[in-house]
């Protein structure tokens, strides 16, 4: 990547979170803690994946009545950040995933894979990821075998 785009990469980063501050500073909580948590954990993400290269196509996309959702830790507990998408999880993302692509203006079905990235916000550090590319792919664990 060149220094350019890495320039301008960190520049929305930082934009992004001088926004964020100025927006605690208001008094009004916004948001619960722990969904301005998982905010910050998404935020984080999307630059790490960006920095590697990735192009990020839809954010926080929602069907309207599908769940779905990211998780963020603030500590590295006995329990890894990346161990939470389970099998349920898995299912969940694969339907979204289906939903998603079904509103796509195209007649080819695309190319889809799922990475999963553990993202760890400690106090006082720059953030950790752990990525798993391609962890699960479309087809169910059962169709796999």
């Amino acid at each position: 990547m060149n220094v350019i785009k890495r320039l301008r990469i960190g520049c929305e980063e930082k934009a992004i979170a001088l926004l964020d501050w100025i927006g605690s500073r208001s008094g009004k909580p916004v948001l619960p803690a722990h969904l301005l948590t998982g905010t910050r954990g998404e935020d984080a993400a999307l630059f790490y994946l960006r920095r590697k290269g990735y192009v990020v196509v839809a954010r926080r996309w929602s069907p309207g009545d599908e769940p779905g959702d990211m998780k963020t830790r603030t500590a590295h507990d006995m329990t890894p950040a990346e161990a939470a998408v389970d099998d349920h999880k898995r299912t969940m993302l694969r339907r979204l995933a289906r939903r998603y692509v079904q509103q796509l203006p195209q007649v080819a079905w695309p190319a889809v894979r799922f990475d999963v990235i553990g993202v760890y916000l400690l106090r006082a550090k720059p953030p950790e990821f752990v990525h798993f590319e391609s962890a699960f792919d479309m087809r169910e664990q059962s169709e796999q075998r």
